[in-house]
Formats: C-alpha cells, sequence, structure tokens
C-alpha cells in the first residue's frame, strides 16, 4: 500500500495506491466523505472498499480530496474535487494503460463525485456507492446513468433518508441498458458504525456477481 503523491489541478494530490498485478489488471478507484465531516481517505468504509479491490486483482487507489490531509488546495464545494478525481483516474490510467475495466466506489460526498465522474468518463463500466447523499444534491445530471452499480445505504440514515435514495434508485431503473441494483442494511446508520460488515458483505456479493464470467451486465 505504497504512498503516492500526484499532480492534481490545484497542485499535488496524496494517495495510497496498490498497483495491479498484471499489465492488464482493472482499475478501482475510492473517494472518501465529506471534507468538511472529517471525511478522507483513511475513514474506515474507504478502507474496507480499498482493500476489497485490492484482493480481486485491481490496480486500486484512494486518495485525499483537495485541502485534505497532504493534499493541496482548499475545499471547492464539489468542483475542484471533481476535477481531482479526474486527475486521480488520469493518474492510475497512466500507469495502467491497458486496463480494460474501470470502476469507481464512493462515500458519501465520494458517491456524489464518483456518479458525476463516471457521466465524463465512458471507461467507467462500474461503480459502487455507499450512503448516497440523494437528498443533499441533484443527481438529475444522471440523465441517462451510463453504468450499472449498487447503492448500499443505511435502513437507520437520519443524515440522507433512505427513501431520497430508493426515489433515485427507481428513476435510474427506469432507463434502458443498465441495472441498478439497491441494498438496503437494517439498523445501519450514514456511517455503518455497527454495520461495516453488513455494508461489506452487501459490496462483496456484487461484485462476485458482476465480476463472474457469467454476469451478464457489461
Amino acid at each position: 500500500m505504497p504512498q503516492v503523491i500526484f499532480p492534481g489541478p490545484e497542485g499535488r494530490l496524496e494517495g495510497r495506491y496498490s498497483p495491479g498485478p498484471r499489465a492488464r489488471a482493472p482499475v478501482a478507484m475510492i473517494l472518501h466523505p465529506h471534507p468538511h465531516g472529517g471525511g478522507t481517505m483513511n475513514d474506515r468504509m474507504v478502507q474496507r472498499l480499498y482493500k476489497t479491490f485490492v484482493d480481486r486483482g485491481f490496480a486500486t487507489l484512494r486518495f485525499n480530496f483537495r485541502g485534505v490531509g497532504r493534499s493541496q488546495g482548499s475545499f471547492d464545494n464539489g468542483v475542484g474535487e471533481l476535477s481531482d478525481a479526474a486527475s486521480a483516474l488520469d493518474w492510475v490510467q497512466s500507469i495502467h494503460p491497458e486496463a480494460q475495466t474501470t470502476w469507481v466506489a464512493g462515500v458519501s460526498f465520494g458517491a456524489l463525485i464518483g456518479m458525476q465522474l463516471l457521466m465524463r468518463r465512458p471507461e467507467v463500466r462500474g461503480f459502487i456507492s455507499v450512503s448516497a447523499p440523494a437528498n443533499m444534491y441533484d443527481f438529475s445530471f444522471l440523465a441517462p446513468c451510463p453504468a450499472s452499480g449498487i447503492f448500499v445505504h443505511g435502513a437507520a440514515d437520519t443524515v440522507v433518508q433512505p427513501s431520497s435514495v430508493g426515489k433515485l434508485v427507481e428513476k435510474l431503473r427506469t432507463q434502458k441498458h443498465i441495472t441498478i441494483h439497491h441494498d438496503e442494511i437494517p439498523r445501519a446508520n450514514h456511517f455503518f458504525e455497527n454495520e461495516l460488515e453488513d455494508m461489506m458483505k452487501s459490496v462483496d456479493n456484487y461484485l462476485d456477481f458482476r465480476l463472474s464470467p457469467d454476469c451478464p451486465i457489461r
């Protein structure tokens, strides 16, 4: 899990990177929660998502948005953070230019940035959105959503009401050519404080399905 520093739009960005085990390894990038809420690349949900992709043979990156940790710059209300994510993906792809598949996973604010990124990067073929802030931000930019993925949410989330995520999922499910999964974890709050293992079971089951040679979703 080597520490890396790579160029971003406002200076250097700090990350942790695990190279892929082969030249054509798929790429995964993990995006952390809101910096003003204490979100960093060392968030425990981010670290667990990172580990599951590493264990599956992905070239995997997690990094701090601008102004977090050793990353330069200052918070930019999501606009600059999207540019950070695009630069981070460019950096990984410069190391793994032959990667055939790219995934993006994000937690809360990171889920918003991840969904925005996949609208701009057609190579992103799958997403994982945990605690997506569907009641705080306008997700209408997903028109249409270009990739299949999963939303994982806590049934006891008082920060982002589960119903708002349910409505977003229902809207996306009307679109053709993609498949949207949705798991609501009983008793879990926005941060999955006591249900982290249940969250990861949901994620891992979905990845088992999507990464299977027999999966109909591509």
